[in-house]
């Protein structure tokens, strides 16, 4: 028996626009596989330009969210306007009415899924959202139906396709930070303002939502390490490349008995891991469980179509599936109690360092390392600095394993000496 189910459709933008297309286009095939008759029902934009240019039908254009949600064919609201101003209030609105809610929007669902998700279960009705993380890459669904089976222990990410085109132009073109953002908003793939990207906001919010699911526990973004790509430079991404390492702007998750480790920052990873060939605006998440081990789920992390297959996939679970699950875990705006985040994490470290030439001038930092507990994979001297007046020494040191607490303190003894400075330090997952 064929199920109809109506659809209403709230912003017409490039995921919107993409939502509206690809189910107006693939209504067919979607009736002939998953028997289950979807029709946009009605499209609420401000912009009538937008609606003639995606050819919306006059009887399909809202005017109002109370034109939308008074409407008794509307089963399914698409929220695709972004931010947490009106569309909170929409998504809000239509779960107080019954309606099943599917929206791309990462924010709202990191900060204020709690909420809509109470209101969804006390009215019954479903609140999906896979279209926020990774764009048209199934991580959320494989998180819920896929991976059940497994304790998850580990994720690394490359989830925002901004940084990481930037970082992958500054890697093969030798260009810096500056021009290869210019470049990236000219095309299109960075905003206007790019704070949210580069300074690794948007990062912050997936892997608050995807922690959150793969450990069964809530992970407030308030307790994620932030460090965002707007001080990196071409020289350390080119250093790092002869040493065989390449830099991405990682979204990592750890759970451990020590507690749950949640960092967002720039990442040297060995060239060889599978994660160092996602190139440009191409997103990945590489996965590691108790039973299955490895997994790497890899594709296009943004852009109309990709994201309306997120969106759309969600819409046809929603028409075919009568059983709505929620969270597995307290669904709070804070974690639960008894929660450990480990905010002294270990990791290894490339420094730059630029030092004296002078004797004796590198066993003292050498000495400073082991005062803290640090011992050195490798030590490599890189010339001398382009200071005419005081030339120095340039050295890039990878470290073993050690904490954050304690290279920090290193690098901050080392800053007081009058023997050296340091210029650049990048954490490496090895």
């Amino acid at each position: 028996m064929v199920k109809k189910v109506g659809v209403a459709i709230l912003g017409l933008g490039v995921v919107g626009g993409g939502t509206y297309k690809t189910l107006v286009e693939h209504h067919d095939f979607y009736l002939k596989t998953q028997k289950v008759d979807i029709t946009v029902q009605l499209v609420l934009d401000l912009s009538k330009e937008r609606m003639d240019e995606l050819g919306v039908p006059q009887e399909c254009r809202a005017t109002s969210i109370e034109e939308v949600l008074a409407n008794p064919q509307v089963d399914i609201v698409v929220e695709t306007i972004g931010g947490i101003g009106a569309a909170k209030n929409f998504v809000q609105a239509a779960l107080r009415e019954g309606k099943t809610v599917v929206t791309s929007n990462k924010e709202l669902i990191c900060k204020y899924s709690h909420e809509l998700e109470d209101m969804a279960k006390r009215k019954g009705c479903g609140l999906y959202y896979e279209a926020s993380c990774v764009g048209g890459v199934p991580i959320i669904r494989t998180l819920l139906d896929g991976l059940q089976a497994n304790r998850i222990e580990k994720m690394m990410g490359i989830v925002n396709g901004t940084t990481n085109y930037i970082l992958t132009k500054m890697s093969n073109g030798g260009a810096n930070y500056e021009e290869t953002l210019k470049e990236a908003q000219r095309l299109g793939f960075a905003e206007f303002d790019p704070t949210n990207d580069v300074e690794g906001f948007d990062s912050t919010y997936k892997l608050s939502i995807l922690s959150s699911m793969a450990f069964h526990t809530k992970v407030p973004y308030m307790n994620i390490f932030r460090e965002g790509i707007t001080g990196l430079s071409g020289e350390d991404i080119a250093y790092g490349k002869e040493m065989g390492y390449t830099l991405k702007l990682l979204a990592i998750g750890k759970q451990s008995e020590k507690g749950i480790e949640a960092r967002v920052h720039p990442t040297f990873i060995p060239s060889s891991h599978p994660l160092a060939g996602v190139n440009d605006s191409f997103n990945a998440v590489y996965l590691t469980g108790d039973t299955v081990e490895d997994i790497m789920l890899y594709g296009r992390g943004a852009g109309a179509l990709p994201t309306a297959s997120a969106v759309v996939s969600d819409v046809i679970h929603a028409a075919t599936h009568s059983d709505i699950k929620y969270s597995t875990f307290k669904n709070k705006e804070t974690a639960e109690r008894g929660v450990k985040f480990v905010a002294d994490f270990s990791s290894a470290y490339y420094l730059r360092l630029s030092v004296e030439d002078r004797a004796g001038a590198l066993a003292k930092i050498s000495g400073i390392f082991a005062k803290y507990g640090i011992s050195l994979v490798e030590v490599v001297q890189k010339g001398k600095t382009n200071d005419k007046e005081e030339p120095k020494v340039l050295l890039i040191i990878i470290t073993h394993q050690t904490t954050e607490r304690a290279v920090n303190h290193a690098v901050a003894k080392i800053n007081e000496t009058e023997l050296a400075t340091v210029d650049a330090l990048i954490r490496v997952e090895k």
